[in-house]
Parts: C-alpha cells; sequence; structure tokens
C-alpha cells in the first residue's frame, strides 16, 4: 500500500541536507545563495538554462564521507501553475530518495508544496513506497499554507488509493467501511433496508452481483453554525463491467475506478474539519458493483426509483445514473439542501468532447456554475461548461415508463449531455451541477502531478469552493 509523503517546514537549510533544491529566476539568479565549484550563473548559462517552470540543472557537490547533488530548478513567471509544475518536477527528479530538501521560492507556497506532495504518489502492491520520495523538507515555506497543501494532498491521496485499489478486494461494504473510518458521522443502507426505503435504482443495478449495494451517508458539521447545507453526490460502482450490456475487454480493465466520484466525496468530507470549513456538508455515496448474471437486470426493464418516479433501462452499462438518480432523488426529498453537486465517471462522451485535462460542469444555476469555474481554476482541477439543452430531453422518452435511461435511437448524439438531462430531473428545483468527471478521473500517464490510475480529480475544486463559504 502506499506511504504518505511528508512535508516539514524549517527556517536554514540542514547541514546534512544531501540533495538540496535552489530555485533561480529568469535572469539565471539563485533566489538563495549556494556554494558551488562555479558562479550559478555562469553554470546555469553553460547549460543553457532559460529558468523556465520545471527546468532543473543537476550538480555533483562535495558533501562529508560522499558526494551529495544540488537540484538548480526554474520557476518561470512564478505563477501558482508555473510553481506546481517547478515542485512536480522537483519530486519526480528525487524520487529513490528518502528526503529532498527544497528552498521555496516566492509565490504560493500551498501550491507548490501541493504539488510536489502529489508528484510523489505512488501505488503498487508489494511494494510500498519503493519509488517514493518520503520526506519534503521545505525551507522557507509559509507553514500555514503547507499545512492546507498537506491536508489537500492527503485528501487525493485517499481518493487515488480507493480507485487504484482492486475491485478483489473493494466491493460496496468495503467502500462502506472506508467512510466510516473519516470520523463522522455515518449512515448505512444495506440490501434490505435500500428495499424498504425505496431505492429502486441502487437496487438494480447490484442486483446482480454477488456483492449487494449500498448507500452511505456521511455528516459534516461546522463549530460555528453554517448558512449554507450542501450535498455532494458521487458515483461509486466499485465494478462496471456493464452488467448484461457487457463493455468491450479493453474498456473494462479500468472499471475498478468508476467509483472515482464516490472516493471523492468520502475524501471532502474527511477533509473538511481540518480546514475548517463554514458550510454544513452531507456526503452520499451510491454504491454498487455491476456485473452479469442470472439475476443481473435486462435491458427493457422498468425500475423505480426513490419517490416514485420509474425509468426504463435500455443499457445497463448506462449505470451511473441510477444510482445516483436515488441519491439525488432522496437528497431533494429529505434532506432540504441550498445546493445539490454530483461527482462520477459518467460517460465516454465527455472523454471524446474535452480530451483528459478538462473536467465537464453541468449547472442549473449560472452562480454555482461560476464558482465551480473559479475553484477549478484556483486549484488546478480545471473545468469546462457544457450546456443543458432541454430540446435533447426528448431523446429520453419512453412509451412504458416515465423516461428511458439512455436516448433511444440516435436522434441527438449528445451522450454527455443527455445524461446530465437525466440527473437533473431527479435533483429538484435547486441549484444544482454535475461533475462528468470521466476524461479526467483516470491518468494513462506519468506525469507532472498524476501517477497512471487514478487522479483524484475533483478533491482540490471541491476543498476550494468548500472552503470558501
Amino acid at each position: 500500500m502506499p506511504i504518505e509523503t511528508t512535508a516539514t517546514v524549517v527556517a536554514e537549510i540542514p547541514d546534512d541536507a544531501e540533495l538540496l533544491a535552489v530555485p533561480y529566476a529568469a535572469d539565471l539568479d539563485p533566489v538563495h545563495a549556494v556554494e558551488l565549484h562555479l558562479p550559478v550563473p555562469d553554470l546555469l548559462a553553460h547549460y543553457e538554462a532559460k529558468g523556465e517552470a520545471g527546468e532543473i540543472v543537476d550538480v555533483p557537490v562535495a558533501r562529508a564521507g560522499g558526494v551529495g547533488r544540488v537540484l538548480l530548478y526554474g520557476v518561470g513567471d512564478g505563477s501558482p501553475k508555473a510553481l506546481r509544475k517547478a515542485a512536480a518536477a522537483l519530486t519526480r527528479r528525487a524520487k529513490g530518495r528518502d528526503t529532498l530538501t527544497v528552498v521555496v521560492p516566492a509565490g504560493d507556497h500551498a501550491a507548490f508544496a501541493e504539488a510536489a506532495l502529489l508528484a510523489a504518489y505512488s501505488f503498487k502492491i508489494g511494494e510500498p513506497g519503493k519509488k517514493t520520495v518520503r520526506a519534503l523538507v521545505l525551507v522557507g515555506a509559509d507553514e500555514e499554507q503547507v499545512r492546507r497543501a498537506q491536508t489537500v494532498a492527503r485528501a487525493v491521496a485517499l481518493t487515488r488509493d480507493l480507485a487504484n485499489t482492486p475491485a478483489s478486494v473493494k466491493n460496496p461494504a468495503w467502500l462502506a467501511e472506508q467512510a466510516a473510518e473519516r470520523g463522522l458521522p455515518v449512515r448505512v443502507w444495506d440490501e434490505e433496508q435500500l428495499r424498504a426505503d425505496g431505492f429502486g435504482g441502487i437496487l438494480a443495478v447490484g442486483q446482480g452481483s454477488a456483492s449487494p449495494p449500498r448507500l452511505i451517508q456521511l455528516s459534516y458539521t461546522p463549530a460555528e453554525p453554517a448558512q449554507r447545507h450542501v450535498v455532494l453526490v458521487g458515483k461509486g460502482i466499485t465494478f462496471d463491467s456493464g452488467g448484461l450490456s457487457l463493455k468491450p475487454n479493453e474498456n473494462m480493465k479500468t472499471q475498478k475506478t468508476d467509483m472515482a466520484g464516490g472516493a471523492v466525496v468520502i475524501a471532502v468530507l474527511g477533509a473538511l474539519a481540518e480546514l475548517g470549513a463554514p458550510v454544513r456538508v452531507t456526503g452520499l455515496v451510491a454504491a454498487a458493483e455491476n456485473m452479469p448474471s442470472g439475476t443481473s437486470q435486462r435491458p427493457s426493464d422498468v425500475i423505480t426509483h426513490y419517490g416514485g418516479r420509474t425509468v426504463e433501462v435500455l443499457n445497463t452499462d448506462a449505470e451511473g445514473r441510477l444510482v445516483m438518480a436515488d441519491a439525488l432523488a432522496y437528497a431533494d426529498a429529505e434532506l432540504d439542501p441550498d445546493v445539490v453537486v454530483d461527482i462520477a465517471t459518467l460517460t465516454g462522451a465527455i472523454t471524446v468532447a474535452l480530451g483528459r485535462n478538462l473536467g465537464a460542469v453541468y449547472a442549473s444555476d449560472d452562480l454555482l456554475a461560476k464558482q465551480l469555474l473559479e475553484a477549478g481554476e484556483a486549484s488546478d482541477d480545471r473545468l469546462w461548461r457544457m450546456p443543458l439543452i432541454d430540446e435533447y430531453a426528448a431523446g429520453l422518452e419512453s412509451s412504458i415508463a416515465d423516461m428511458a435511461n439512455v436516448e433511444s435511437g440516435s436522434t441527438y448524439g449528445a451522450g454527455s449531455i443527455t445524461a446530465a438531462l437525466f440527473l437533473r430531473e431527479f435533483s429538484g428545483k435547486r441549484p444544482w451541477a454535475h461533475l462528468d468527471i470521466a476524461g479526467v478521473g483516470r491518468s494513462m500517464v506519468d506525469e507532472g502531478t498524476l501517477s497512471k490510475g487514478a487522479t483524484g480529480f475533483g478533491v482540490r475544486l471541491l476543498l476550494e469552493w468548500l472552503t470558501r463559504g
């Protein structure tokens, strides 16, 4: 399992620092005096350094009892984006070393420390932490900013851990156990309680699996009376085979991460107290395993969701919206939130539309959309607002139920938009936003702050948004 990288703030460079990183600006002057065998500007000029963010010049130096290294690193324009790039490059260069000592540049120390910690993340069963920097020593950093960065990075790492865990270990009951470990009030509906309370969507998706479904509710209440109540809803499909509408093998290999939205909700709720979020937040994770078997739901089945709305299931691989519809309807009917935001690896269509660097946000409220977009820019979990085109809702009509879970035919062909329109039907009239993170929830590369596998996308932006008040 992963080993957490720690970050410590000190005022001066430790005498025993074997691997030291010192920033330099575009004029090739280091921001901290460092003794090398040549003047630093001359050395940087020799290597044709430009001061760009992420640029590193590796210099061996004499140390007591051996040879150490100094990493001279560029910080570009010093913006948060540049500092994130520089910090991630440093951590990646230092992987395999126990400790990296970094003289921190001026600017956003939270962004710098957060990126350094995220780039150190590693998940490999059987070789925990083998290629991970165990400790970051940050010289001259702002302690409060670094403390926040550690909390956020820890929440992102938890989300990645949960999503990267193999489905042979992870099932809905296991996910509920992980939620219970956050130290918050928790309520879990088991299969019988789900049936008694009418959660037909969650039950239908999970009925083909030997691992029964769960609905998980977490609650955070701030110390001071809150002015707002936010509900977060996460998709918790612990493995998605597609059900009887079976996925191709290549598409199925990554489906242990199909509960990434639910993992985000669990991790965010767990971090709110440490960050002092001023709003009341309820998290709902609709968890099920979508498997083919003799008890699976069938294409053409009609299910009754929480609250009584009926849905004709035309494709069992469009299951995320079915479990989330129950949670959204429950939130609207029972929790009386001021705002509802759901997050899910929902549609392959959004990956085609936006690729793997931007998440999608659909919103019924312009102010909510603006707040989430701004939080995404500030946190580096960037979003792009997509349209809710009302005319496309006609594609979800059913002749035998209130609606269908996918478009019948290909009149509109906008899979991500129609999925969002489906969810909107269950969110009530209150401000609501849907984050489709199917493209950004998984990374295919080891690069920057990302490692192959789950990304934890959504944690940073939701924590940024919720802690603003």
